[in-house]
């Protein structure tokens, strides 16, 4: 059967001028084919966010170009790049169109197609009905419409791969997913390049394939090509979905010829290639869109290899379609014209010029009359006929006159094949034959044989074979099994037809069942049964576990025998074994049992001579592996006495197959040897081990300390009288302070001898010292502390040793403490003297004195001598501190001076009330006389109190006057010498109010005041004033001037109509005066130009009794956040104010803050409490009457009866609140 054929002719593009690219010139020469490029399918539907849109068309009418191999070429290729095709059958070839006129070689360009025979023809791509279409996607309309793709996650482990075959070879591309964490199969599609899903393609050259690993838990998915043609090629996808999870892998295949093959690649004509400087012009198939029907432009983008024709839709509904005027053609061809199968078509075009040449092609082929297609001419009408049209028929045919022509597509619409005779449905058993039968309505209709909903693989090697004799088709199944059990179909292009065939096993016989079996370790196994049918093949089980055949066991499978046999038996091979025939839910059972000597395994210890050596103290478990079958009984023993399982500190356990010795806290008494006893019924073993306890040393007895020092000691100790069994290889040192529990180690080096001289100690602090005993095993415990030591030392030598005083039989000197004491402290000082000529040292002092200054007496006037001094404490006497040169003791007479303080030798001021103590140091010898004036009269005892001493003179006053105030004068005498001083003493006090106070004048605003200074200035200078107005009607004073230094001021910016009283404070260096002199009259403040015209009026009585203009409200508060309660009262005179809580007065309670400010009372509770709610009262009373309002205050928040009480609240207030707690629910 011809193939059909799609002519297409294309006009030059005209953006292609308005780039700047120029059509290239041929001169009807074949050009040189170039590298073939794959054709791609038109995807209608937006693409995934993982491509990118590089296909797309680019703003101002660029399209896709392709170049065809010259103007008088055409281009063939084998159908649509989709899937496989599904039969054999080869492209036919075509034959070239005629050439058009020399003029139009460079505007023309054609592009043919040629469909395999087994497809539907490219005039049928779009329609709903066609097999082999762009699919079922989006219109025009539809293509704006989002498109939802599941997210993309990781699903397969392993991916296809890319490859390269041979032509007629096969292929497998295999995808895995893990299936651990999916509840059901995931979905698996095999897409070739972007829309043509490969499952309804499954045939003789494409099969898939599924399977599942329940060990490993992989879904296996497979897409095998058998004997693979040129145009398999291509890029292939898989995509693999599970509920939200989305996973896809890309690979392509390339089909190569076979070395020495002749075949002639017409694909190569199809595919895109790079442009040549002699190729003809570039096709834009943007013009070509714009030129054709909606129907079409499918067919165009796919021709052309557009992958994305939604950009090219989108800017064709924008554009306004003009019909292009042509002169030959006064009527074209019909878009499309229709024909059944058998039937008839007319094709007429009304030509402008009757004498023009017009011709008719088929998919670019020139027809010919025949008695198939007749040609007709009335008048300007050329007419062709196709009788009796077939699928051959349904092709693009276009009418060439002159440079002009015109393309239609013709249709032929097939009658579906029926089904006359259903298929029957099938029962039988395996082994049997089966054929199905099933009549149609044609003779040589194409049907399909399908097994659940795939269809039936027809092939060679198939188990299935497929015939057909007129009408009737035929499905045969020569050896029927299981396997074979289904719903098979028959589907025609009319109807389908489908029955069930049900496949069942033979019943099941057994003439021999298996034995159970008790077998020596080591020993054959051999278990056989004997089943019918014999060809019945089985699987063999232990516990469950299929058993694989290998190099130790063999599976024998002999008529009606099933043996299974192992050569050498393990302990592994003990337990249930299970036969099970294929197909069948009967199965044959049986037990074995291996059993074994027991035997101990000391080995696994690792210890020389099986001998355990542990430390005293520590957990001894010993863990010894044995083997025997049955698990034997295992016994421990040390000599006679049996260990059991149920010890408290030794116990034996056995589990398993190990059996364990243990022995919480080793002893010394553990030492020893212990058995172990193994019996069963396959026989008996013994083993001995043998453990030996070490320990640690004892402690050594307690440490010696001969001998301390200021930050030493020396020590000395025994060794311990029990090493342990392991020499003493040293020891650690350890010393504390008495008082302190923390031990402080002196060595990290062991020390081997037996004395240590620990050093850094602290001074008088008391310490103790302890000693610990270190073997191969350890460290013993420590020793018994020494006798507690303290470390002292003597002080350094006294400072400052000086004589303070001679007389003739006394000398006096004094000095200064050490400069370091240390912690043994001082006890005191001892005083020596040697008189000159001598080296005789007499003690001054029988007792030690603790003053820095002593007085040695006793001596003789005249004599010289030496004084030293030394410091006595707990450790002994410091190094002696000796004055530098002898004294003579012979008195000294010294001038007496005055030495007066400098903040007395300026005037000394007081305030009246306080206390004045004034202390003179003075010097002098002997002791000077002391005398003190007032103004030169000796000074009475009873107002002032005068002290002397050797060295200064204290005066003292309790409480100063003004009278106290006067020069004193102090006079210092020795013998003959005087010396004098004079202190100044002023008392002071508050000033008096000034005298009087005048108005001098008022103008405008302004009032001038005139006083005159206080006749009491308080015995200090007046250093200023303080100036303020009061309004006549309230009588409020207010500070005008403060620290005015004047006695006259002008007082400015008074208000126009009031009338102003004036006072005035005296101010000096102790403060204002306690009263102030208030002006007689007041300034009345009148405006300036107007006489003001008083007329007798009765003054309004502005006294009224307590009355509250704004009422406390109920209120909430938070427990421990501040509340505060507010009303307003008016009241002449100003009423008092009273808080009341419960009727109960608010009186100094540290939790309540009270203010009242121009008639607003506020009451502030801090951080109120539950017990803080409850009725609140404000009372305003004054000599006219009383008012109160009252509010209720509630708190949220409440607290517990213990944080009450933690609070220190008092318990009937504490049960009263908790009794409204309880009202309050009731309510």
């Amino acid at each position: 059967m011809p193939l059909p054929e799609i002519t297409l002719e294309v006009s030059p593009p005209t953006e292609a001028v308005a780039d700047g690219k120029e059509p290239v010139e041929t001169d009807g020469k074949k050009p040189e084919p170039s590298e073939p490029e794959p054709l791609q399918a038109v995807e209608a539907q937006e693409p995934s966010p993982t491509e990118t849109n590089t296909n797309q068309p680019q703003p101002g009418g660029v399209g896709v170009k392709e170049q065809a191999e010259s103007e008088n070429s055409t281009v063939k290729e084998e159908g649509p790049c989709s899937a496989p095709p599904t039969d054999d059958d080869a492209a036919a070839a075509t034959t070239p169109s005629p050439k058009p006129h020399a003029e139009d070689a460079s505007s023309l360009k054609k592009l043919s197609i040629e469909l395999p025979n087994d497809s539907v023809p490219v005039p049928a791509m779009g329609r709903k009905d066609s097999v082999w279409s762009l699919g079922d996607g989006q219109g025009p309309d539809d293509l704006e419409k989002p498109i939802d793709s599941p997210p993309r996650s990781t699903l397969l482990i392993e991916s296809p791969q890319s490859a390269t075959i041979l032509v007629g070879g096969d292929i497998t591309f295999v995808a895995k997913v893990e299936a651990k964490d999916l509840l059901r199969k995931p979905t698996i599609k095999w897409i070739k390049g972007k829309w043509m899903d490969l499952a309804s393609k499954t045939g003789k050259h494409l099969q898939l394939k599924e399977t599942f690993e329940r060990l490993t838990k992989i879904h296996t998915f497979e897409m095998h090509i058998v004997k693979a043609k040129d145009n398999y090629a291509g890029n292939y996808r898989c995509e693999v979905t599970y509920k939200d999870k989305f996973d896809s892998c890309c690979f392509d295949l390339e089909v190569k010829e076979a070395e020495g093959s002749q075949n002639i690649d017409i694909r190569s004509a199809f595919k895109r290639r790079e442009p040549k400087p002699d190729e003809g012009p570039d096709v834009d198939v943007w013009e070509i869109l714009k030129n054709a029907r909606p129907d079409q432009y499918e067919k165009i983008a796919f021709m052309y290899g557009i992958t994305d024709l939604r950009g090219l839709l989108k800017r064709m509904k924008k554009i306004t379609r003009v019909e292009k005027k042509t002169e030959a053609f006064a009527k074209k061809l019909d878009p499309a014209y229709q024909a059944d199968k058998g039937g008839k078509i007319r094709m007429v075009v009304d030509l402008a010029d009757p004498t023009v040449e017009l011709k008719w092609y088929k998919n670019g082929q020139e027809i010919r009359s025949s008695p198939k297609y007749i040609f007709e001419h009335k008048g300007t009408q050329r007419i062709m006929v196709i009788n009796n049209c077939s699928l051959n028929d349904d092709a693009a045919y276009s009418v060439a006159a002159g440079d002009e022509n015109c393309a239609t597509e013709l249709f032929v619409k097939e009658l579906p094949v029926k089904i006359v005779k259903n298929i029957e449905p099938v029962k039988t058993t395996v082994n049997e034959r089966i054929e199905l039968e099933c009549e149609v309505s044609e003779e040589g209709a194409q049907v399909k044989w399908m097994k659940n909903g795939v269809e039936v693989p027809t092939g060679v090697r198939s188990r299935y074979r497929v015939k057909c004799e007129g009408t009737k088709h035929f499905l045969v199944i020569d050896d029927a099994s299981r396997e074979d059990t289904g719903t098979y179909s028959l589907m025609a292009t009319g109807g389908t037809s489908e029955a069930r065939i049900q496949v069942d096993l033979k019943p099941l016989k057994i003439f021999q069942d298996l034995q159970d079996m008790k077998v020596m370790l080591g020993q054959p196994i051999n278990l056989h049964c004997e089943i019918f049918p014999g060809n019945v093949a089985g699987r063999w089980y232990r516990n469950g576990q299929l058993i694989q055949p290998n190099d130790r066991i063999n599976i024998v499978h002999k008529n009606k025998v099933h043996r299974l046999e192992i050569a050498t038996s393990t302990l592994h091979d003990t337990g249930d074994y299970t036969f099970v025939p294929e197909g069948y839910s009967q199965s044959l059972s049986a037990k074995v049992h291996i059993i074994d000597p027991p035997r101990v395994h000391l080995e696994s210890l690792n210890f020389p001579d099986n001998t355990i050596t542990i430390v005293a103290g520590n957990k001894l478990r010993l863990e010894i592996p044995f083997t025997g079958e049955p698990a034997p009984r295992v016994v421990w023993m040390k000599g006679e006495r049996v260990i059991l399982e149920s010890g408290h500190r030794v116990r034996a356990e056995t589990y398993g197959d190990q059996t364990s010795l243990t022995i919480d806290v080793t002893e010394r008494e553990d030492t020893g040897n212990y058995k172990i006893v193994l019996q069963n019924e396959a026989g008996e073993a013994t083993a001995s081990v043998k453990v030996k306890v070490v320990d640690i040393p004892d402690p050594p007895e307690a440490p010696l300390v001969p001998c301390v020092g200021g930050d030493w000691c020396s020590m000395t100790w025994e060794p311990p009288k029990y090493d342990g069994s392991s020499p003493i290889l040293g020891y650690y040192i350890e010393r504390k302070k008495k008082q302190s529990s923390r031990w402080m180690r002196l060595n990290f080096d062991l020390i081997k001898e037996t004395s240590f001289e620990p050093k850094k100690m602290i001074e008088g602090v008391p310490y103790e010292v302890r000693i610990f005993a270190v073997n191969a095993i350890g460290s013993s415990r420590p020793s018994e502390p020494s006798i507690a030591f303290t470390p002292l030392a003597v002080t350094s030598e006294p400072t400052m040793l000086v004589v303070d005083d001679i007389t003739d039989t006394t000398v006096t000197v004094k000095w200064r403490p050490p400069e370091t004491i240390g912690a043994a402290g001082l006890d005191g000082y001892l005083v020596e003297y040697c008189v000159e000529g001598t080296d005789d040292w007499v003690v001054s002092n029988k007792e030690l004195t603790e003053k820095t200054k002593f007085t040695i007496t006793g001596l003789t006037p005249g004599t010289r001598i030496l004084v030293r001094v030394k410091a006595i404490n707990a450790a002994g006497a410091s190094t002696p501190r000796t004055i530098q040169h002898h004294v003579m003791v012979k008195e000294i007479i010294e001038p007496p001076k005055i030495r007066v303080p400098r903040h007395l030798k300026q005037t000394y001021i007081r305030r009246v009330g306080e206390a004045v103590n004034l202390v003179v140091p003075f010097m002098g010898k002997p002791r000077p006389k002391v005398n003190w004036l007032k103004e030169g009269q000796p000074i009475e005892p009873t107002h002032v109190n005068i002290r002397n001493t050797d060295c200064d003179s204290i005066i003292f006053i309790r409480k100063a006057e003004r009278s106290h105030s006067g020069k004193y004068e102090m006079t210092v005498q020795v013998e003959n010498h005087v010396d004098t001083a004079i202190l100044d003493i002023q008392v002071v006090d508050l000033p008096g109010p000034p005298q009087s106070v005048t108005i001098e004048d008022v103008w405008g605003g302004n009032v001038a005041l005139v006083w005159t200074p206080p006749k009491d200035n308080g015995n200090a200078p007046i250093t200023g004033y303080t100036i303020q107005k009061a309004d006549k009607k309230t009588m409020e004073w207010f500070t005008c001037i403060e620290h005015y230094h004047r006695s006259c001021i002008t007082i400015t910016e008074l208000v126009v109509g009031n009338e102003y009283f004036f006072r005035i404070f005296a101010e000096n260096m102790c403060g204002l005066s306690e009263t102030a002199t208030q002006s007689k009259k007041s300034a009345l403040i009148v405006k300036e130009g107007m006489q003001v015209k008083t007329h007798e009026f009765t003054e309004h009585d502005f006294m009224e009794a307590p009355k509250f203009t704004q009422p406390l409200i109920n209120t909430f508060a938070i427990a421990g956040y501040n509340a505060t309660l507010n009303c307003s009262v008016r009241a002449n005179p100003r009423a008092k104010v009273v808080w009341m809580k419960n009727k109960i007065t608010i009186l100094d309670d540290p939790r309540y803050r009270m203010f009242s400010n121009q008639g607003v009372c506020t009451l502030e509770i801090r951080k109120p409490s539950p017990y803080d709610g409850g009725m609140y009262t404000c009372k305003a009373v004054n000599d006219l009457g009383e008012a109160q309002v009252d509010c209720k205050l509630e708190i949220k928040g409440g607290f517990t009866f213990f944080e009450l009480m933690q609070r220190g609240v008092p318990l009937h207030l504490i049960d009263k609140y908790m009794n409204e707690k309880v009202v309050e629910p009731q309510k």
